[in-house]
């Protein structure tokens, strides 16, 4: 005598429970039980019982001729103790990993995909901000078919090979039993329709491959690495789909005088020794300089030079840096002063200086030894800390 199995039991669910409440029982018990992932003996046996459990519950019909008390593996022509019929690979994979895919065809009219261009600017053009105009390369609507994709204009009809589901089913027996996978259709692609006379043009994709010409702002202070979106600039989508957007990666070509340190600037100055000692006030060209298509620029800045300056000091110029991304005005300009000595002297200079070593009592100097000395790119490199 057979004696009935209690599926609800099996599943640890109720008699009224909702598909829902099924579906995370078996989830939790098939990871539990998967013999991939469970060495007991018994494994593949509670696997299989509490698969064939889902199988019928799962099913409106066959949960029906379950709760009559009938068999309903029998009715259902199933297979009594393995996989049933009805069951499905994705089922396995559903409850390891959550829903494996959509049920139905995939839309054919989908969003296009972003596209990244990297653009190289000045460092006075990312400080100030530029127009530029540039060239992009990407996937426009195409004119012949206006993005249909039909060459007539008429719209796709129902594959044949799938019955319009976008997916065929593969059968695979294995020790547990006949599994079932879901699969593309290799005939529609998955989109469960057809194109039956394609655009000689886009092939039925509904876009061709062109390349526009743009006139796009970067803004000022923008920086090496810094990225400015576009919207809707970028891939447009199949069968007409919404493009998406376009993003420019900016990089800043290396300047000959200047270096960036957010938004402020460094540079370095040589100046005579006689201007070290006595100091002095002079001018430098700025950053400003290089860019006269820019009304109200200050190309120049004084600095004073105190007197007994030394190598490795600095003199911050206030407000000459780059213009802020984020808020207003600007960050500052750093000099990094490097103290010249003459390396040849005419008689009189040497004599002069003599002179002056006599005066100092500097004849025989004694050098000073510090270990805390540093160079003055060491002192640049500590001033961007």
């Amino acid at each position: 005598m057979n004696t009935r199995v209690d599926y609800y039991e099996l599943l640890g669910v109720t008699a009224s429970a909702t598909p829902e409440e099924l579906k995370k029982a078996y989830r939790k018990l098939a990871r539990q039980w998967h013999p991939d992932v469970n060495d007991a003996p018994e494994a593949t046996d509670r696997f299989k019982e509490i698969t064939t459990a889902y199988e019928v519950l799962s099913d409106p019909q066959k949960r029906e001729v379950y709760d009559r008390g009938g068999d309903p593996l029998s009715a259902s022509g199933g297979m009594g103790g393995g996989f049933g019929q009805g069951f499905s690979f994705d089922d396995i994979m559903d409850a390891f990993f959550g829903q494996t895919n959509t049920r139905g065809p995939r839309p054919r009219t989908q969003r296009g995909q972003d596209a990244l261009l990297r653009v190289t600017i000045s460092l006075a053009e990312a400080a100030f901000g530029i127009e530029r105009e540039i060239k992009v390369d990407t996937a426009v609507v195409c004119e012949l078919c206006s993005g249909s994709g039909s060459a007539d204009g008429n719209a796709p009809v129902a594959c044949k090979t799938c019955h319009g589901h976008g997916a065929v089913q593969h059968v695979q027996r294995s020790l547990l039993g006949d599994i079932r996978t879901s699969r593309p259709c290799p005939t529609c692609q998955g989109f469960g329709s057809v194109i039956t006379d394609p655009c000689r043009e886009c092939a039925g994709d509904g876009r061709v491959r062109s390349r526009r010409t743009l006139q796009v702002t970067i803004p000022a202070g923008v920086d090496d690495g810094n990225r400015i979106q576009l919207a809707g600039e970028g891939e447009v989508g199949t069968g007409g789909g919404p493009a998406g957007d376009l993003y420019l990666e900016i990089r800043t070509a290396k300047h000959t005088k200047f270096t960036r340190q957010g938004d402020d600037l460094a540079c370095q100055i040589t100046i005579p020794m006689t201007a070290a000692a006595l100091g002095t006030r002079m001018e430098f060209a700025t950053l400003d300089a290089e860019r006269p298509d820019l009304a109200d620029m200050v190309k120049t800045v004084a600095i004073d030079i105190t007197a007994g300056t030394q190598s490795g000091e600095t003199v911050v110029a206030r407000g000459f840096g780059v213009r802020r991304l984020r808020g207003s005005g600007r960050g500052d300009l750093t000099f990094h002063v490097v103290v010249e000595t003459p390396r040849s002297l005419t008689d009189e200079q040497a004599d002069l200086l003599t002179k002056l070593a006599a005066a100092r009592g500097e004849e025989k100097p004694e050098a000073v030894v510090d270990h805390n000395s540093r160079g003055v790119f060491g002192r640049i490199r500590d001033a961007f800390k």
